[in-house]
């Protein structure tokens, strides 16, 4: 090893002990704060969690899947034929995901979580009529209405969020289990969708690279447990898409760019803050350098908001009643002085210390990637550095909103996914090592805590 390759790998354990000391901080001063005066209203700052050392059955099949992922992940993802690559990436976090929400129990692990008096199932049987429910959905989003306001996440959403669960319902696949298999395994697919999508933006070395990381992400243990591991993938494949379209990588380009642009509006109306992947999408069109798809993704994503426009429900008018609940309940006392920072440790114990040290790497190489790319197509790495900036400056316009205070854990989910490749940049030879750190976080956080979500 030369001296500069020894000075960049110091680099890279200097920015994961940064990330550990900005999670300590977090931990310290936000568990000061909640003993002074309960403001940040979370029992374990800066995660919504709670102490609660455990094993469970699912503690022997996560340790049997990090071994696994760790020791032949590395070699199986630089030969396995692509489209083998793509799907047992998939099958793979399926596994990690599964294996980490059992640790708790298949009945509070999975099939009790979107059941509490916060989420979706609660008010399942108060869209029996779409129309009537769709129309008046604005009227309970905020808390003077009592009994009749939403739950905090219906509230907290545009209808296509309940509105899924409300489609499971009449089909036959009601109820908590069904809906917490349905969020674990869309949810994983995210890992696939972003594999696609490096391949096609940047080249399928730097995807094969990225391939044990996105499954073995810590991630994985809110991705099993909330709706928002759903939304992410929807978005991820929204995103996709828009790449193969954009790239011309895919048969039927065209149809790419609509089916992109369904998935786009779908995201928007899944969350309000999912707008923001917009960002990442205008960075896939600036590095393909076309504007082609556009016309048909926007034109997908006009039809989602048409149709739930015309079913009366006003997405701004949602948005502001929104604003007005969110300051009704804990954000009024949030300090955005702790969560504007402590928001960023939870994004370290989502992504892991080897994408801390990734985005350290992207932070380094952007400058002379942003130059060629202005002039040149850029190199593979120039365009995945962009492509991690995009996503971080998604994460962190989500951030200085003061819409996110706390339980970003969950709600960061769709960028998270997209900071994960960053550790594709680490040197080959050390990824075992990163992805024993990775996969030692989420083991870690899912024993000795209970996650809210």
């Amino acid at each position: 090893m030369t001296s500069g390759e020894r000075r960049v790998r110091r680099a890279d354990l200097l920015a994961a002990a940064v990330g550990i000391l900005l999670v300590t901080a977090a931990a310290v001063i936000g568990t000061l704060i909640q003993r002074a005066n309960g403001s940040l209203h979370v029992n374990w700052p800066p995660l919504y969690a709670s102490w609660f050392p455990h094993l469970g059955p699912g503690t022997p099949a996560a340790l049997t899947a990090a071994v696994l992922v760790i020791a032949y992940g590395p070699p199986l993802a630089a030969r396995l034929p692509w489209r083998a690559l793509v799907l047992t990436s998939w099958l793979a976090a399926m596994a990690w995901t599964w294996s980490l929400a059992l640790i708790d129990g298949f009945g509070t692990g999975i099939a009790g979580r979107l059941t509490t008096s916060y989420e979706y199932l609660t008010v399942i049987r108060r869209f029996d009529h779409l129309g009537p429910a769709l129309r008046d959905f604005t009227h309970h989003i905020l808390l003077h209405h009592g009994p009749d306001s939403w739950p905090a996440h219906v509230a907290g959403h545009p209808p296509a969020a309940v509105l899924t669960f409300v489609g499971l319902d009449r089909i036959g696949l009601g109820g908590g289990a069904w809906a917490g298999v349905w969020c674990l395994t869309l949810g994983t697919s995210a890992a696939a969708a972003v594999l696609v999508a490096l391949r096609s933006l940047t080249d399928e070395p730097t995807a094969r690279r990225a391939a044990p990381f996105l499954v073995l992400a810590p991630a994985a243990v809110w991705v099993g447990t909330s709706a928002d591991g759903y939304f992410a993938a929807v978005a991820a494949w929204a995103l996709a898409l828009l790449t193969l379209a954009a790239t011309r990588s895919v048969r039927a380009p065209a149809a790419a760019a609509l089916a992109a642009g369904l998935l786009f509006g779908l995201t928007c109306y899944l969350s309000y803050g999912l707008t923001l992947v917009a960002l990442i999408a205008a960075a896939i069109l600036l590095m393909s350098r076309t504007l082609r798809p556009l016309p048909l993704f926007l034109a997908g994503a006009a039809a989602v908001a048409a149709a739930f426009t015309l079913a009366g429900f006003d997405w701004w008018e949602g948005y502001r009643l929104l604003v007005e609940r969110y300051y009704q309940g804990a954000a009024a006392v949030r300090p955005y002085a702790y969560w504007i920072w402590a928001n960023l440790a939870c994004t370290v114990l989502i992504t892991g210390l080897a994408t801390v040290a990734g985005l350290r790497r992207t932070l380094a190489a952007a400058p002379p990637a942003l130059r060629r790319l202005r002039r040149l197509p850029g190199t593979a790495a120039d365009r995945q550095v962009l492509l991690t900036l995009a996503a971080l400056a998604a994460l962190l316009a989500a951030d200085l909103s003061g819409m996110s205070k706390a339980e970003t854990e969950r709600i960061w989910l769709p960028f998270a996914v997209w900071l994960l490749p960053a550790a594709a940049l680490l040197p080959a030879a050390r990824h075992r090592h990163w992805l024993t750190a990775q996969a030692a976080l989420a083991l870690v956080i899912n024993h000795l805590l209970y996650t809210g979500w």
